[in-house]
């Protein structure tokens, strides 16, 4: 992840606004990707790295019809998910991870999800970002999942600036008001995804552009 030009950090008070901002525009923020139960989520968060939520529900809709716990799935066989999710990038490698982290489910957790961040990351392709994302959405826990939008939201306005994701994410930890740590995660990420793009901020029509230290903002659009 590049990091943007360096930016000070804003003050509590500006932090505090840009949260309540957040709140009174999306008070039960929700993510995008489609599960039935903690395991589905689970996969569907395996499977959407390096791919869009809307590719990842897409091929999921059969796969957790066939497969919606743990045992399911690896009767299912790594042959047969590979080829329910072949439309996603490195399916692969993914339908290993899902049969693999499976099995594991029923061997070490009676094919349960645990509500553990070091039992979770022990999975195979779950790493640290997936692990918060299945604690924050399923067992609400009041993690931040940094991903390439929540990494630039973080650097570019001065909430959070940090050289790596873990340094972004603890920032965070330290600045949002407690209150709306539960819903930090999806504020961002969805403001990174659809507001704050990479290539061209919409800054024109920033809910929190008043606090934002990102410069210069972008105009309108000519013809807009």
């Amino acid at each position: 992840m590049a990091v943007a030009k360096k930016v000070k950090s804003l003050p509590k008070a500006d932090v505090e606004a840009i949260f309540a901002r957040f709140h009174e525009i999306e008070p039960e923020p929700k993510g995008e990707l489609d599960y039935i139960n903690a395991f589905t989520l689970l996969v569907a968060v395996v499977l959407s790295a390096q791919a869009t939520d809307a590719g990842v529900n897409k091929a999921t809709k059969r796969l957790f019809e066939l497969a919606p716990s743990p045992a399911a799935m690896v009767a299912l066989g790594q042959e047969q998910i590979e080829a329910e999710i072949k439309t996603i990038g490195l399916f692969r490698t993914k339908a290993k991870n899902v049969f693999a982290l499976s099995q594991l489910l029923l061997e070490r957790h009676n094919g349960e999800v645990p509500e553990d961040r070091e039992a979770l990351e022990a999975l195979p392709g779950v790493g640290r970002k997936t692990a918060n994302v299945v604690l924050n959405i399923w067992f609400k826990q009041p993690t931040i999942a940094v991903d390439t939008h929540l990494f630039r939201v973080g650097n570019r306005t001065g909430l959070a600036p940090g050289a790596t994701p873990l340094a972004v994410e603890q920032a965070l930890l330290q600045v949002i008001p407690p209150q709306y740590l539960l819903h930090a995660h999806h504020w961002l990420i969805l403001h990174g995804r659809y507001v704050c793009k990479a290539r061209k901020p919409e800054c024109w029509r920033c809910a929190i552009a008043e606090w934002c230290r990102f410069e210069p903002k972008t105009p309108l659009p000519r013809g807009n």
